[in-house]
């Protein structure tokens, strides 16, 4: 299984960034790290091992990029517009520079984007911002409304960046194109956030799988289940 370690001076960041990329060819999918996780935590928590066949087989090719969290969504130390505004070059960088090298690399014009945990969250939040470059959303755990991190602070910036609260009236075609899974455990603390959004996908009539996992809980175990289930469904 080829991997290969990529560092670049991001202009959206203004700083080094980091990323594995794993596999030679296939379907490209973006997977996000957990809350302030990191370019290899997925290596390291065995989700790459659990779908290298699909890796192997040139069936998917994995970006796994870093995270900025501890600057944006969950850095206390700063103003919650701040955050936010970090956030927001987050996904320029994500956009701009990420999405570009998936889509030359591999000649496909649209992705998976896929997350465990937070991780979930951002790739919801890619997805139903960009439904025009995304085919798939496997969301694992995820959670989808991060006005709790803000202090009670509210603005454009965190709207357009809360699925929870733009997707009620996000109207573009592309939605309903795209596959989406929403996957957790029965005890899950996310379960209800994913109950949710299920209740929101409903309502626009948008096609999805809410797939609740019995006697599992928000960990790892879990994910390295549902994740080669749900990329084997990939047409």
């Amino acid at each position: 299984m080829t991997e290969n370690y990529l560092k670049w001076h991001s202009p959206n960041l203004g700083k080094e960034f980091e990323m594995l990329v794993y596999g030679d060819s296939g379907f490209p999918m973006l997977l996000f790290p957990t809350s302030m996780g990191r370019y290899y935590e997925s290596k390291d928590f065995g989700l790459i091992e659990a779908i290298r066949w699909f890796i192997e087989e040139g069936r998917i090719k994995v970006y796994c990029p870093d995270s900025i969290d501890a600057e944006s969504w969950y850095c206390t130390n700063i103003n919650p517009a701040q955050r936010a505004y970090n956030h927001s070059c987050y996904d320029k960088l994500l956009r701009e520079e990420i999405l570009p090298k998936m889509e030359s690399e591999t000649g496909y014009d649209r992705i998976v984007a896929a997350g465990c945990s937070f991780g979930g969250y951002h790739a919801a939040n890619f997805a139903f911002r960009y439904p025009d470059k995304v085919s798939y959303l496997l969301s694992l755990s995820g959670i989808f409304d991060i006005k709790g991190r803000l202090d009670g602070h509210y603005d454009d910036n965190i709207y357009f960046h809360n699925p929870i609260d733009y997707m009620p009236e996000n109207k573009h075609n592309d939605l309903w194109r795209m596959g989406i899974v929403l996957g957790v455990a029965d005890s899950d603390v996310c379960r209800s956030a994913n109950e949710q959004l299920s209740q929101v996908l409903t309502r626009k009539n948008m096609a999805h799988w809410l797939d609740i996992r019995p006697q599992a809980s928000h960990d790892w175990p879990i994910w390295r289940e549902m994740l080669p289930h749900y990329l084997s469904l990939i047409k």
